[in-house]
C-alpha cells in the first residue's frame, strides 16, 4: 500500500543552521497522525516543509506518489494539502466569510465556494451567526474554528493541524480537537502537531514523538499512551 504522505530522510535548515536531522515519517488515507514533542522540537518547521512553505535541504517528500518537496505552497493546496498554521494567522480586519473564501481562493466557480460555505457553517455553526463579524472580534476558540473551516475551504485530501490548543482555554481545547475527529469523519486526512500529547494521541491512530529534530518514539496511539518513557518525559506522569 502506497502512502498518501511520505517523508523520507529529511533534512532542514534556518540560516544554515540545521533544525531537522533526517526525518522519516508517512500518513495513509483515512488516517489521523500526531507530531508530538516539546518546544524547539522541529514540528512547525517539518509542517511548513510538507506544506511547501520551505524545501528541505535533501530528502524526499512525496504525496500521492508525486515528489513535492520542492513544490511552493501555492501548488501544494491545488495538489490536495492545506496548512493551518499555529497562532491561526487569520486576517484580523476581514469577516469570518472573507477568511472563509479566501481559503477557495483557487476556485473559480461561485456555486462550488457557496456550497463549500454551506458546509463551514453545518460543521461550525457558530460560524454561520459570526460570518460577518471581522475575526478580531471573535473568541480565540471561534477563530482556531474559522482557521480550520478555511483551510477545509480547498477541499483538501490532507490537512496539516499545527498546535490547535495553543492560546485556548482548556474548556474549550476539548472542543476543537472534537472537530478533528469529526474532519476525519467526513473523509480528509489529518496530521496533527500538538503540544497537548495525551488529548492528541485520544484522537489519533499513530504518532511520532520528535525530540531535537529526531524522531526518537513511533508507534500506535495506545502504544505510546502506554509507555512509560513518553508518559514521564511528555505527560508529567
Amino acid at each position: 500500500m502506497t502512502a498518501l504522505l511520505e517523508v523520507k530522510d529529511i533534512r532542514c535548515s534556518y540560516d544554515h543552521v540545521p533544525v531537522i536531522h533526517g526525518i522519516s515519517l508517512h500518513v495513509d488515507e483515512g488516517e489521523t497522525v500526531a507530531i508530538l514533542g516539546a518546544n524547539g522540537a522541529g514540528k512547525s518547521t517539518l509542517m511548513r516543509t510538507i506544506a511547501g512553505l520551505m524545501h528541505p535541504a535533501s530528502g524526499s517528500i512525496t504525496f500521492e506518489g508525486r515528489e513535492i518537496g520542492k513544490t511552493p505552497a501555492s501548488e501544494s493546496i491545488k495538489h490536495g494539502i492545506s496548512y493551518v498554521p499555529e497562532g491561526r494567522r487569520l486576517f484580523s480586519k476581514l469577516t469570518v466569510r472573507e477568511n472563509l473564501e479566501l481559503g477557495a481562493f483557487s476556485v473559480t466557480d461561485k456555486s462550488v465556494v457557496a456550497e463549500r460555505l454551506d458546509e463551514m457553517y453545518e460543521l461550525f455553526p457558530i460560524l454561520k451567526s459570526r460570518s460577518g463579524q471581522t475575526a478580531e472580534t471573535m473568541s480565540g476558540g471561534e477563530q482556531q474554528m474559522c482557521a480550520i473551516a478555511r483551510g477545509l475551504m480547498s477541499k483538501p485530501k490532507l490537512i496539516l493541524l499545527d498546535e490547535l490548543s495553543l492560546g485556548l482555554q482548556p474548556s474549550l481545547v476539548e472542543r476543537v480537537l472534537a472537530t478533528v475527529a469529526e474532519i476525519r469523519r467526513r473523509g480528509v486526512t489529518v496530521l496533527l502537531v500538538e503540544q497537548m500529547v495525551q488529548e492528541a494521541l485520544e484522537i489519533a491512530d499513530r504518532g511520532y514523538v520528535l525530540q531535537t529534530g529526531r524522531v526518537v518514539h513511533e508507534g500506535s496511539s495506545q502504544e505510546l499512551l502506554d509507555s512509560e518513557e513518553v508518559r514521564r518525559a511528555y505527560m508529567g506522569m
